[in-house]
């Protein structure tokens, strides 16, 4: 494994309350996600340089976590339903187990315009499994999306999930992919012909070829893992570049690592001023893509840093 050190970054926003899932918008807006906040917020560059201050783009009660434009526009959104409790330490944010407030986890769509959330799906389709804790997800390019049932936790018990399939309508949410132990990050190949997903504890990054929309290869073709190198640290969620590497936030070093197809590692350390132990997730944008936001949790901090390579284009 290779480390690279960042040495230049700006931040857009800081005091968040555990922010997640930032989306680069067309009008140079960031939008993201506040878990412990149960909102979705938005910031936009100002004329002249700098960024404004933080704008609620709407309340989603539970655990508002992964987030994605969809073909109509709307935000798709992965939320937990409220699964993690947490602590605050100094100016820290932590997760903790599920509380008993948990409600369940379900995938909402949520208009950009009015805020108005809808509950799209809180169970599978085609059977009687429920969502627990639904954390990631990505877009195909024929109106469908991939996400990953991170689960809950207690203190002596985490649930096992699995890869699902659902499409924007509301018509279809199957479980593809099971068992998994804490799927977070998931993202999909350049061709489109391949799902990639992490697992936050055992430091695993995923793949299976993708067959047909929302298909994947068959079980008695095993599921193709990378074993993370020791002391890398744990997975949280990942955004695709352009040349097919998974650029995952890495939880404990801080930082982003880039797992390329052949299986090699590259650690990008953040800049020591905004080190946070609990970065979480990436998105590309600008011009070129290659600038990387980046959330950084336990501070409550979004960042944008120069990438050396570009970032993968979305469907949406």
């Amino acid at each position: 494994m290779t480390s690279v050190q960042i040495t230049e970054c700006v931040v857009l926003a800081e005091g968040l309350q555990f922010p997640e899932a930032p989306i680069a918008m067309p009008d140079g807006s960031i939008v993201f996600t506040e878990i412990a906040a149960e909102r979705i917020s938005r910031v936009r560059p100002v004329a002249g340089g700098g960024w404004s201050g933080v704008e609620t783009v709407a309340e989603v009660p539970g655990g508002p976590n992964g987030l994605a434009v969809g073909p109509d526009g709307a935000f798709y959104c992965c939320n937990n339903g409220g699964s993690l409790e947490w602590a605050r330490i100094n100016t820290m944010i932590l997760p903790g187990p599920r509380p008993s407030t948990w409600r369940g986890g379900s995938i909402d769509r949520v208009d950009p315009k009015t805020g108005a959330v809808t509950t799209l799906y809180r169970k599978a389709t085609n059977s009687d499994v429920d969502l627990r804790g639904p954390n990631d997800l990505m877009f195909d390019a024929h109106g469908g999306f991939w996400f990953t049932d991170h689960g809950t936790r207690t203190l002596r018990s985490a649930d096992r999930t699995g890869i699902w399939y659902a499409l924007a309508d509301g018509s279809q949410c199957e479980e593809k992919v099971h068992p998994a132990d804490g799927p977070n990050g998931i993202g999909l190949s350049p061709s489109g012909d391949r799902v990639v997903w992490v697992e936050t504890h055992s430091g695993r990054a995923y793949w299976r070829e993708i067959t047909a929309p929302g298909e994947v290869e068959p079980v008695d073709r095993a599921t193709r893992g990378v074993l993370a190198s020791p002391g890398i640290g744990l997975f949280d969620s990942l955004a695709m570049d352009a040349q097919g590497n998974a650029c995952v936030a890495t939880i404990g070093p801080g930082g982003i690592t880039s797992i390329a197809p052949d299986g090699t590692w590259t650690h990008y350390l953040m800049p020591t001023e905004v080190f946070d132990p609990l970065t979480t997730n990436i998105c590309f944008g600008g011009p070129d893509m290659r600038t990387a936001y980046i959330t950084q949790s336990a501070f409550g901090r979004l960042i944008a840093v120069p990438w050396p390579t570009a970032g993968l284009a979305l469907a949406h």
